[in-house]
């Protein structure tokens, strides 16, 4: 027996046990004809002490990774459809309401289907969905153990890896959980993406060993690739610089969870951690309207990783600490001073962070949180001081999360 922590939106935490061969994810929730309807709330209060630009030093940024707006403003919120289909598939469609620019933009952010009676162990999912490379990427941000995503994220994968595509996995019918997956993504995702895709621009593979430690322990790695091509990709926000060219990334993530005797509603102990390595390859484009724009052969690779911690010492109380650190190495042929060519060629600051983080539950349903960051991400380590306070409310029936 495999036994799994789950997350419900807020603070619930349900101790569950599977055997190790059975189906993850949610696919055997939600009725055929009663479909489960939630709608998640959020939103931010945020303080800046910098107001520079929020590039990150040795990579350039892709779109959707501004900060949330200085004073108050309306978080990701979602409104969440599954079901049963029939005997065979289930469906599970998200609607999101994101924050752009300071404007609402209203935005499917996953819609699929998924199978519920292959044999053998498999599973089929299609349609849009969050790529199950690394750990936190599929998670929700209202499921986030933080405000923010990590540095890490939001520099290689613009926050998190989304595509339209299909995915297969299988887990193994043995004691120690093994899974293993693949993806076949249409590629327009980040750091994919660029001039309208056709056919398969992106592949995933992935897997997954978990098992229990003591009574309340239980624990998971997984190694993750990802290999993505990019074709006049812009990145950039002032002036656009395009990139054509491939991108890998590989990624090992660690999570243990821990929760006094086996009753994480009690007090547990959450702790995780990833290390991505990204390598590009190819030719960039900087401001291509212009009548004789600058281009540049570009190799370079950024290694950057996590570790945070969250304890939960009383029923509804907790608090995390997290730190991210980022490394480049990069080659740009052309680095045009003032420009994101300049930036993506500077390898001679590291990108950090530190976070510390504490937040009340008085429900599964609601979540409360005041969170401190201390910022030297941006080029030439210029220090921020950010703090944020943030809401979390839950209508509805929703589901739990994934280990």
């Amino acid at each position: 027996m495999f036994r799994r922590l789950f997350f419900l939106p807020g603070a619930c935490l349900a101790l569950l046990s599977f055997p190790a061969h059975a189906q993850t994810g949610s696919a055997a929730s939600g009725t055929a004809f009663n479909p489960k309807i939630s709608l998640i709330l959020a939103g931010t209060y945020a303080d800046y002490r910098s107001d520079a630009e929020p590039d990150v030093g040795g990579v350039v940024l892709g779109p959707e990774t501004e900060f949330a707006p200085s004073g108050f403003s309306l978080g990701e919120s979602e409104l969440v459809i599954e079901s049963n289909v029939d005997t065979l598939f289930h469906a599970k469609a998200i609607v999101a309401l994101e924050n752009e620019g300071g404007e609402t933009v209203v935005a499917v952010e996953e819609a699929y289907a998924d199978t519920l009676a292959l044999p053998a162990g498999l599973s089929l999912k299609f349609g849009r969905f969050f790529s199950d490379i690394g750990y936190l990427n599929r998670v929700h941000a209202h499921a986030w153990d933080f405000v923010d995503a990590p540095l890490v994220y939001r520099a290689l994968l613009a926050t998190q890896l989304r595509d339209d595509g299909a995915q297969l996995r299988w887990v193994a019918p043995t004691d120690l959980f093994i899974e293993l997956g693949a993806e076949a993504l249409r590629g327009q995702g980040f750091p994919g993406g660029g001039d309208p895709r056709d056919g398969v621009n992106g592949y995933t593979g992935f897997m997954h060993l978990g098992g229990d430690v003591g009574i309340g322990g239980s624990w998971r790695l997984g190694l993750s690739h990802l290999k993505a091509g990019a074709d006049n990709r812009a990145t950039g926000e002032d002036v656009t610089t395009l990139f054509t060219g491939d991108s890998d990334v590989s990624i090992v993530d660690l999570v243990f969870k821990w929760a006094q005797d086996g009753n994480p509603a009690k007090r547990h102990v959450i702790f995780n951690a990833e290390h991505f390595h990204r390598k590009e390859d190819g030719d960039l484009v900087y401001n291509p309207d212009a009548a004789a724009p600058d281009s540049s052969s570009y190799s370079g690779t950024q290694d950057g990783y996590y570790v945070q911690a969250i304890y939960q010492f009383i029923p509804r109380w907790r608090v995390g600490v997290r730190y991210d650190r980022l490394t480049a190495d990069n080659d740009v042929s052309n680095p045009v001073a003032g420009t994101t060519l300049e930036t993506l060629a500077d390898n001679s600051y590291d990108p950090q962070r530190t976070s510390a983080m504490v937040d009340f539950s008085n429900s599964e349903f609601s979540r409360i949180r005041v969170q401190y960051n201390r910022d030297e991400s941006r080029p030439g380590g210029i220090v921020d001081d950010q703090v944020f306070l943030q809401y979390i409310l839950s209508l509805g029936a929703h589901g739990a999360h994934q280990f």
